[in-house]
């Protein structure tokens, strides 16, 4: 076992300029620490098999779920189900830290939603 950190993790840049740091990248637990600048989002979509659990650590994290919006404040979360259409979204002025926790990994596993009522 080893210690991870950003500063030691596999990084990427997804959306708009937004940041990823996989923390623990294995097949059946994927745990990624997110960056999120002010007004920036991801694209609307679902996965077939992993359920996820999105943890804000900082700032205030809105999730469009089937259609339903949440906001999410620092130190809670929301789950998404397998199937479930969703997007993050930082409407807010502040950059969005959070954790993203999928299992199984979400690799090979995601559909893209090209219109809103998919």
């Amino acid at each position: 076992m080893m210690v991870v950190s950003r500063a030691t993790a596999e990084h990427y840049n997804w959306g708009e300029n937004c940041d990823g740091w996989i923390l623990a990248p294995r097949e059946d637990l994927t745990v990624i620490q997110e960056r999120m600048p002010p007004g920036t989002s991801e694209v609307r979509h679902f996965h077939s098999r992993a359920r996820q659990f999105f943890y804000v650590l900082a700032g205030e994290l809105t999730m469009e779920l089937e259609s339903a919006c949440h906001s999410i404040p620092a130190w809670h979360g929301i789950e998404i189900e397998p199937l479930a259409r969703h997007q993050a979204m930082n409407m807010g002025e502040q950059e969005v830290n959070f954790l993203v926790i999928s299992s199984p990994t979400t690799r090979g596993d995601r559909t893209d939603c090209a219109d809103k009522d998919l």
